[in-house]
């Protein structure tokens, strides 16, 4: 369980495919406090550790997850939020997050709104996901309140520290992200269409 409060950015240092897996290794701030088989959303996806090296740990990714997800297009040098789970007792800032992205969506306008940026990300709505104005929606791992709720896209507000202390900085018209939605909504979503 995570809250979408992005604990650091940490950095792919090196890419390696294994039949049709891809060990990732990065470099962080949190990495040499990492241990083996503990969860940590990377761009909102739970990777299981398997290797600790120094300041680099070593998380793999599944076909599944890479048809799923963003991080097939990640390359060495590319940015990436991490976010260890949430501690039991600890403040929840965010929102509910599972770490389990429901579908990509591609950014389809970035403006600089005198200091703030307003993000517009368009997604597939024939996997029946929703968001509603002053709902919760997860962006790359990162808990965001939705400005503008339309059938295919929603838009997002980003406070510069926002964007500097996450890989929004280098999302462009074109960049796909990750999304997972309210686990709220899903349920009624699915309430909804099971007495329809």
């Amino acid at each position: 369980m995570f809250t979408g409060i992005i604990e650091t950015l940490g950095k792919i240092e090196n890419i390696e495919q294994e039949k049709s897996n891809i060990h990732f290794y990065v470099s962080s701030a949190i990495s040499n406090e990492l241990k083996i088989d503990q969860s940590v959303s990377h761009n909102g996806v739970c990777l299981t550790v398997v290797g600790l090296n120094n300041d680099q740990h070593k998380v793999t990714a599944i076909d599944e997850t890479l048809q799923k997800t963003n991080l097939a297009q990640l390359r060495m040098g590319d940015l990436i939020n991490l976010e260890r789970c949430t501690l039991a007792g600890g403040r929840f800032d965010g929102h509910i997050v599972q770490g389990h992205v429901d579908q990509t969506a591609r950014c389809i306008q970035k403006k600089d709104e005198n200091g703030s940026f307003i993000f517009t990300f368009q997604y597939d709505v024939s996997k029946q996901n929703i968001t509603v104005e002053k709902g919760s929606i997860t962006v790359n791992g990162i808990s965001l309140t939705v400005v503008d709720s339309k059938d295919d896209q929603f838009s997002v507000a980003i406070i510069p520290y926002t964007l500097e202390h996450t890989n929004l900085q280098q999302v462009e018209v074109g960049s796909t992200v990750n999304l997972e939605f309210d686990i709220i909504g899903k349920y009624v979503t699915k309430i909804m269409a099971l007495r329809a």
